[in-house]
This record gives C-alpha cells, structure tokens and sequence, in this order.
C-alpha cells in the first residue's frame, strides 16, 4: 500500500513536470515549423496539457481498467471547470474576450450532450469511441482553417508574445518534445499502477479513484498554466485551457480508451458525474456569455460558487469511497 502511494504521488510529480517539458518542446517545434500562434495555442497547448490524461487513460484500458480512464477524463473536467477557473477567478475576475472562445463554448456544450447520449445504454463501444476521435478531427480541421482564415485574434496575440519572449532553439524543442513524451507514459505507467494497487486495497471502484486521485492530479498542468496565464493577465489562454482541455478529454481521452477497450459504464456516472459535468458545462456557457454576472467575465464570486460546488463533489465521492463504494 506504501508503495502504491509513493507510485501516485511521484507518478503526479512526474507527470506535472514531464507534461509542461512536453508542451514547451511542442510549442518550440510547432513555432520553428512556421505553425500560426493561433494554432499552437489552440491545439499544441490544448493537446499538450490534456496529454497527461490521455495517456493514463489509454494505459488504463490497454491494462483493463477502462473506468479509470473514463473517471479520469469526466473528472478531471469537472475539476477544469470548478476547482481550475474557481481558483483562477477568486485570484482575479476572467475576461472572456476572443471570438474564437466563444465559439467553442455552445461546441463543447454540444460535445458534451453527445457523451452523455452514449452513455443512456451504460456502454461505451467502439463506434461510440470511434465517433468521438471523429468529431475530434473535425473539430482539429476547423480550428486548422480558423486559424489560416482568422483576422488578429486576440488569443493568436498572446501565443505570439509568449513565444517572441521566451525562444527555445530547435534542438532543445525536439529534446523535450521527445524527452517530455517519454517520462509522460513512465510516469503515468507509475500512476496507474499505484491508483489501481489503492483502489483494491480500499474496496472502492476504478471510476471512483479516477474521478478523484487521478483528475486532480491529471488536471495540476491546466491549474498550473490557468495561473499563469492570469498572473500576466492573459485571461483568454486562461479560459481558453479549460476549454480546449474539456474539448480533449471529452473526444480524445474516452475516445482512445473506447477504442483501445469497449467499456460497460456504471449508471452513476450517467446520473451524477455527467449530469454535473453537463451543468457546470452549460454554467460555464452563461457565464462566458454575461448571462449570469458581468457580461464576459467570471468574477469572484462566480469563482467561490464553482469551489463550494466542486468541494461538495469531492465530499459525496469521499464518504462513496468510505463506505467502500
């Protein structure tokens, strides 16, 4: 049991730490290869910080354990948007300013709706995951053309800015890139087996573990990057994370693992992790829009709501987890 802690703790460490290698050396390579700003902010960063649960998730079902892979993505989206911006926002209000953004929020609110439709027959097959990584590549070709098409988009601004100020030469890119994805499946690997090694040691399910231990952990890189962004008033990557983030998990995360492994789905997770995943979803959507507050802006005290919400989560998983299930 000691050892699996140990595995958990250092396989987050690592996977913190490796993901932000593996986003730099993305980021240099994508700019070195003449990749818009826009792009890399919207992709490369959007895939790299959802890296960590992509491969924990596809180790999770190549190993047998899909419903980690599934507790995995739907709770690391659930901590994207009321632990990661509840944060972000009670340290300083989000402006919700680029075009772009706005119009990935009815997108991942649609998104969001297909998952939950898969979910109605309490199984995950290989055409549901197939159709998820479809819309994926759908949605990677528009961002494609938005990004060749677009005009000065507020986000494209800031990747530029952040790339002019911090270069990295083509060698250290392609070292990190190379480097970063290495220690990601070596610490996820490590991960995995630690979260599993507790789950059976505590009686409680895979999903659960998932839904808590390996989506806070999985989720650290966009709560560390959010920080960030805000710290240098940045507030478009900011928001701009979580919802590329979410977009990610939703498609790529289940998607990989539906693939590698068709998955029965517990009807709770149908009932009260989706369902809260959908209402904080569709919060999201208001608030983005002003609907419910500032127009454009998360405030502060949008930002406690979202933490008393995902405190109260985490609280009804941990007495599930107590009472072994």
């Amino acid at each position: 049991m000691l050892l699996a802690i140990a595995a958990v703790i250092g396989g987050l460490i690592l996977l913190v730490w490796s993901a932000d290698k593996f986003v730099e050396g993305a980021a240099g390579t994508a700019a070195h290869a003449g990749m818009p700003p826009l792009l890399i902010g919207m992709l490369i960063v959007g895939f790299g910080t959802s890296a960590p649960e992509m491969v924990v998730s596809a180790l999770a079902a190549l190993e047998g354990n899909p419903s980690l892979a599934l507790g995995n993505a739907y709770g690391s989206n659930i901590s994207n948007i009321a632990l990661i911006l509840g944060v972000v926002a009670v340290m300083s209000p989000i402006l919700v300013n680029s075009a772009i953004l706005k119009k990935e929020l009815p997108i991942l609110t649609l998104i969001t709706l297909l998952a939950g439709y898969q979910l109605i027959d309490g199984h995950i097959s290989r055409m549901d995951a197939w159709i998820l990584i479809g819309v994926l590549a759908v949605l990677m070709g528009w961002s494609i053309y938005a990004a060749m098409t677009g005009k000065g988009d507020v986000l494209a601004g800031e990747v530029e800015t952040d790339l002019a100020e911090h270069p990295l030469p083509l060698k250290k890119s392609l070292f990190w890139l190379v480097v970063g994805l290495i220690l990601l499946v070596v610490s996820s690997r490590a991960l995995v087996w630690g979260a599993v090694l507790i789950a059976q040691s505590l009686g409680v399910s895979d999903l659960i573990i998932g839904l808590t231990i390996v989506a806070i952990g999985t989720s650290l890189p966009e709560l560390a990057s959010s920080i960030a962004a805000v710290r240098k008033g940045e507030h478009d990557i900011a928001f701009g994370n979580v919802l590329g983030s979410n977009l990610f998990n939703t498609l790529a995360v289940v998607g990989i693992a539906g693939a590698i492994k068709p998955m029965s789905v517990d009807p709770a997770v149908l009932q009260r992790d989706w369902s809260l995943m959908m209402g904080l979803t569709l919060v999201l959507f208001v608030m983005g829009f002003g609907l419910w507050g500032r127009k454009g802006q998360i405030t502060r005290t949008n930002g406690i709501a979202l933490l008393v919400v995902y405190v109260a989560y985490m609280g009804y998983l941990g007495s599930t987890m107590l009472t072994g299930g």
